[in-house]
């Protein structure tokens, strides 16, 4: 089974709620806690920021960064973003990442809750472009769910990658890709990829930091 069409239908979801996106930022305290961890974290320079949804990292990115530089997918969602960081020195792209090459380096490049939307089979391509995407030096640094999170979705089984089902508000479904990392097994998989990641937990989401190995492992 082809994964195409089930990331189609992820794009189309987040198109569609991009109104709905910020719900989960007002209701759920850990992730107002969660959002303040950028200032524990080392972002600095030109910062690249994939998926950036409506802007909630954005805004704390830009406090840190000389530039920021974010990229999303639906064009929605970047209205969002647009609206909210309208004072600050933020450049908005409307790319699909599963296609998109970045045209230059940066010091840093951020992703929040994106990782586990990346079908297992291209987290290879999508690291190598994150790699692309770094300047010597540079970091990768996420955030994102981690496996306690599967109890407040619904896995969809027989999928063509893991996935669950989202709801709008107008009643209409559509599938999403949801890959529940735990920290030691993504920190294996990066290891293999070529990189050497820390990944701590905080209440109960991954934080995570990768750099690429200069030199590979024998």
């Amino acid at each position: 089974m082809d994964d195409d069409a089930l990331l189609a239908e992820q794009r189309a979801y987040y198109r569609a709620g991009a109104n709905e996106y910020d719900r989960p930022y007002a209701g759920y305290e850990a992730l107002q806690e969660l959002l303040v961890v950028v200032d524990e974290l080392p972002i600095a320079g030109d910062v690249l920021e994939l998926a950036c949804g409506t802007g909630q990292w954005t805004l704390r990115l830009a406090d840190r960064a000389r530039s920021v530089t974010a990229v999303d997918a639906a064009a929605e969602v970047l209205a969002v973003a647009r609206v909210r960081t309208a004072s600050l020195s933020v450049r908005f792209l409307e790319a699909d990442l599963f296609g998109w090459k970045p045209p230059r380096r940066y010091d840093t490049v951020f992703f929040a809750f994106w990782l586990s939307h990346v079908p297992p089979t291209r987290l290879p391509d999508f690291w190598n472009t994150v790699a692309a995407a770094l300047a010597p030096g540079g970091k990768a640094i996420f955030v994102d769910d981690g496996p306690a999170a599967a109890a407040y979705e619904e896995v969809l089984a027989n999928q063509p990658a893991p996935a669950a089902l989202r709801r709008l508000d107008d009643g209409s479904q559509y599938r999403i890709v949801k890959v529940f990392h735990d920290a030691q097994t993504l920190t294996d998989e990066l290891t293999a990829l070529g990189w050497s990641a820390r990944i701590r937990t905080k209440a109960g989401h991954l934080i995570g930091i990768a750099e690429p190995r200069a030199v590979p492992l024998r």
